[in-house]
């Protein structure tokens, strides 16, 4: 017997944009379909993504381009079923249009979402400056550092860690994915997809949001020196949102700054920035998501 051989990062690239191009069945009514071998929990980011998508898809004017969004969770997405988005077109105007997007799956909400668009136009600008770091030519990818660890890892978390993603990541601070200790609530990591998909801004935006998921609820839970390996330890994102500022290529590198300033009652706070490799802001992120340590039963 032998092993199926990994898929190539173009293969990983196409496949990411296909599971975030959503179907149109109806008018304002959008099928996403399952990732292939995804197992359990669906990703929030591909949910974020395909509503996005679902929202882009439904603006008539095609001169809006999205700049915002804002997403509560209220059930866990399953693998099992595809995912039905229907769009709401709350407003229309000459410069800004507003769509809701509802993500249900077997007759259930499982997200709430509100989108904003607006025709660009030039306007005031200042931003904060990109941290200082590491470019990421000198920096190990996340893969590399998932697969040196997966020797010490339980088997039923050996697959998860070492399958490969179609974005590529190379953190500054590497994380500990094993006995994890505390440390301070930032984190530092450049991103990009790993191979190029094309010139489509719609799909650089969606891509984006769905990377934006990414390495963000992990910031708050560093001071607790826990992770999604510690024994009875629970987490899951609450509400996501997302502001696009600039133009965006994700098959390109860009730099996710993040920070926890709080964390209390079982829930953490996360913020990111966005930089391309030039040092634009290109997107802030914010991010509530629930961080618990079970108790064990009697």
């Amino acid at each position: 017997m032998t092993d199926t051989p990994a898929p190539t990062p173009a293969a990983l690239a196409a496949d990411l944009v296909d599971l975030l191009d959503v179907e149109e069945i109806d008018t304002d009514l959008y099928r996403g379909r399952r990732s292939r071998g995804g197992v359990g929990r669906v990703f929030g980011g591909q949910v974020i993504a395909q509503a996005l998508q679902a929202a882009q898809r439904s603006t008539d004017d095609a001169g809006k381009i999205a700049h915002s969004l804002h997403a509560y969770f209220m059930r866990a997405g399953s693998e099992d079923h595809p995912i039905i988005y229907r769009v709401v077109r709350d407003f229309e105007g000459k410069s800004f249009a507003t769509r809701r997007v509802i993500a249900m799956q077997r007759g259930q909400p499982i997200l709430n979402m509100a989108a904003s668009f607006q025709v660009p136009e030039d306007g005031y600008h200042h931003q904060d400056a990109m941290p200082d770091v590491p470019p990421p030519e000198e920096l190990q990818s996340e893969a590399e550092l998932r697969a040196a660890e997966s020797a010490h890892v339980e088997e039923r978390f050996r697959r998860q860690l070492t399958r490969p993603r179609p974005i590529e990541i190379r953190p500054v601070f590497p994380r500990k994915w094993l006995n994890p200790t505390p440390a301070e609530p930032i984190q530092h990591s450049w991103f990009r997809v790993v191979a190029p998909i094309g010139d489509d801004p719609a799909i650089h935006r969606a891509v984006v949001a769905y990377a934006s998921a990414m390495a963000l609820l992990g910031t708050c839970m560093l001071p607790q020196g826990v992770n999604w390996t510690t024994p009875g330890f629970q987490s899951a994102s609450l509400d996501h949102a997302l502001w696009l500022h600039e133009p965006i290529r994700a098959d390109q590198w860009m730099l996710y700054a993040t920070d926890s300033p709080w964390a209390g009652h079982a829930r953490g706070m996360n913020r990111g920035k966005i930089f391309s490799a030039e040092g634009r802001l290109v997107a802030s992120v914010a991010q509530e998501g629930l961080i618990r340590m079970r108790q064990p039963r009697g």
